[in-house]
Formats: structure tokens, sequence, C-alpha cells
């Protein structure tokens, strides 16, 4: 077993310290590592997300993600390795986000269909309130599975992974039911203003 100072781990190189990691488990390995690339990746996180606070969680988060990854993987050029999964962690946060933003674009868009329609002039003037209300009643008239699929990536913003998990749905299903979902909800969103 390996047992070294802290010293003495400072003279290992980057591939000692994992294999020391490999055999032990000794989580002062990484710690080694951490404080020889922290500092890089702080840098590249921030490059990509642009905020302080969110490069330093993810800094985190990479290590923790290291911890895991080398106990399965070989390594033979940590520094390169660990700037790709810093790299690669910042741009799937990135693209979680901008698909975040595209869900509440098109709940957005699905609200405004009410608008979009000719309207009677009595419910032209309708609040939000209203709107939202009529939008909510046209989901709840939706088949249980395609208003369960609409509610849970509009209104709970979970992403199509999360709804397979939670409903058994399959990729296709949770497609076919939010495509479904919203054709008949333009359908019923027009009869209501008919």
């Amino acid at each position: 077993m390996f047992s070294l100072s802290s010293n003495s781990k400072k003279n290992l190189s980057d591939n000692e310290l994992i294999e020391r990691y490999r055999y032990s488990y000794d989580n002062a390995y990484i710690g080694e590592l951490y404080q020889r690339y922290s500092h890089m990746l702080f840098g590249v996180c921030l490059k990509y997300l642009k905020d302080e606070e969110q490069a330093k969680d993810m800094v985190m988060e990479v290590f923790e993600k290291v911890l895991n990854d080398l106990k399965r993987h070989q390594v033979e050029n940590f520094r390169t390795w660990v700037y790709s999964v810093a790299k690669n962690q910042c741009l799937m946060l990135l693209r979680k986000e901008k698909r975040i933003d595209a869900r509440h674009e098109e709940y957005v868009h699905v609200s405004a269909q009410i608008m979009e329609l000719d309207l009677p002039e009595h419910l032209n003037g309708e609040n939000q309130e209203e709107t939202d209300r009529k939008l909510m009643q046209a989901v709840d008239n939706l088949k249980q599975d395609q208003q369960q699929c609409i509610k849970l990536f509009y209104f709970e913003k979970r992403s199509y992974e999360e709804i397979e998990a939670q409903t058994g749905f399959t990729y296709k299903q949770v497609k076919s039911h939010l495509q479904n979902g919203k054709r008949n909800l333009k359908i019923q969103l027009s009869k209501q203003n008919e």
C-alpha cells in the first residue's frame, strides 16, 4: 500500500499519481492533481461559462467526474484529458441551458396560439390569466399520455430523457406524444374560440 507525505506526492508525475489513485482509491492523489490543475480548469470554465461562481462549481464537478472516470479509464496525458473533460462539461451545460430556453420559447409560442386565433370581440380584451386558464383547460382535455408529456416538457421544463425515465415511454413515444399533443392543443384552442 502506498503512503506518502504531501511533499512526496508533489514529486510524483501525473501518471504516477493516477496509478497510485487507481491502486488505493486514496483521494489525496487526486487532491494533488487538483492543486496542479484547478487554476487552469477554472480559466477554461470561465471562458465558456462567463460566470465565476458557475466556473468554480464546474471545476468541482469536473474533479468529481475525474474521481470516477480514472477508476475505469486509462489516461496517458492527464493535462490534455482533464482540459477536454472540463470543456465538454461546460459545453453540455450550455447546451442544456439553451434547450431550456428553447422550451420556454416554445411554451410562449403554444400559449400565444390563443392570442393568434381570431377571437370573438368580447374575448379580444382578455388578460393573460384568462389566456393561461384556457390553455390549461385545453391541456387537461388531451389524452393522458399527451397531457403528461406536454406538462412535463413545457411546464416543468423536463428533457426527453427525464420524461422517458419518469414515464417509462421510449424516446419515440415521448416525441410522438409531444407532437400529437401540440397539434391537438391547437385544434382545441381553435374550437374554444369558434
